[in-house]
């Protein structure tokens, strides 16, 4: 896009969300930002960006926009307060305006920018929007009562672009308002081109559409992969601990705490995730308090830290290396632990082993390495 110096934007965001309930729909929180913040962000690159708010949340937008847009009160009704902004940019040298609910967060720079290229191309007023591909009914009293054909019908989306003077002057011909922009520069005679909608620009309205935002948001997750690597050498003992399983054995495994070397590695694959660090961080072998230790302790802070984080386990993956003991017949119960520890689905972790062909310190039968891979999501 180009020449924006030329362009403004209007978000609308002065409603209620009645429909909703509760706090109003535009300050909501989506995928870690409020719903309004988003839809402001979608207009990186626009100078001048207006917000129109309910005066009650004046206060708040000077708190959590200040300094980003421009902030003004609106009124009783979507007209009324697009007429508000229309008004502020008015004399300014703007020519193009952009209005757009701050109900749609999700709107792409491809849509955005296909209203601003056809307002550049000449066009007086430009709105995307999406054919409707469904059949349509009437209806009363939960019955259908007839049909409607669909050819030549779109649904409408924002942003919503006119040349500045032009849409002033339809609101100020028209102060009854309309549902739509369109609507108002269709009865001052003003023909608006159709760009391209897109079906992810939904307007937030009822619960079930925060849903939906949420899963697109998903597509662009936090998803963080990490790795863990721990051996253990063998010691004197009568049995080992892998992976929170007890394992008679006619050796042990030395170690400070229980030397679970399998738990260690996942351990540090959360922490590795998180960037931050590994379990000697946390709890320092110099520590006398975690002489012998269940290594459950470890992983559960890891576990925590990662829910304070916002992360949740999706998957882990746990190879232990080692010429004895056998690991297969134990691996279930060591995966089960893992995921009543962790408090993950043991269809999500995964334990297996496998030897060093005798060679290297594990081929000898000196110790058993583990490494584990870890991945973690951000809903």
């Amino acid at each position: 896009m180009q020449d924006l110096d030329q362009f403004a934007v209007i978000i609308t965001a002065a409603g209620r969300g009645t429909r909703l309930g509760g706090e109003p729909k535009q300050w909501r929180d989506l995928g870690g930002d409020s719903v309004l913040a988003r839809s402001i962000a979608a207009f990186d690159g626009f100078s001048r960006i207006i917000v129109v708010l309910h005066p009650d949340d004046i206060a708040r937008g000077v708190a959590e926009l200040s300094g980003r847009v421009t902030l003004i009160a609106g009124g009783a009704t979507r007209s009324d307060s697009v007429r508000a902004g229309l008004l502020a940019l008015s004399g300014s040298g703007v020519r193009h305006v952009l209005i757009h609910d701050g109900a749609r967060p999700l709107v792409s720079a491809a849509v955005i920018a296909g209203v601003v290229s056809a307002l550049q191309a000449g066009a007086q007023a430009a709105a995307p929007a999406l054919a409707v591909t469904d059949a349509l009914w009437r209806g009363e009293d939960a019955r259908v009562t007839g049909t409607q054909a669909r050819e030549g019908l779109f649904r409408a989306q924002t942003p919503q672009g006119f040349a500045l003077d032009a849409i002033l002057a339809a609101h100020r011909a028209f102060p009854e308002g309309a549902a739509d922009d369109v609507e108002l520069a269709l009865r001052a005679g003003i023909e608006v081109a159709i760009t391209p909608g897109d079906e992810d620009n939904l307007k937030l309205t009822y619960g079930p559409d925060f849903d939906r935002a949420r899963r697109i948001l998903g597509d662009a997750m936090d998803i963080r992969l990490g790795n863990g690597f721990d051996v253990h050498a063998f010691a004197e003992g009568d049995h080992v601990v892998l992976c929170g399983v007890r394992l008679p054995h006619e050796r042990g495994l030395a170690g400070h705490s229980d030397a679970d070397v399998g738990m260690h590695a996942l351990t540090d694959a959360i922490y590795g995730a998180l960037a931050e660090g590994d379990i000697g961080r946390h709890f320092p072998p110099s520590d006398p308090q975690w002489r012998g230790a269940d290594s459950a302790v470890f992983l559960r802070h890891a576990v925590a830290l990662a829910g304070e984080r916002g992360f949740r386990i999706n998957n882990a993956d746990v190879t232990l290396i080692c010429e004895f003991p056998k690991i297969g017949p134990h691996a279930r119960a060591m995966q089960d632990r893992l995921a009543e520890i962790t408090g993950t689905d043991a269809d999500r972790i995964s334990v297996k082993a496998t030897t060093s062909e005798r060679l290297g310190f594990t081929g000898r039968g000196e110790g058993i390495a583990c490494i584990a891979t870890v991945t973690l999501l951000k809903d």
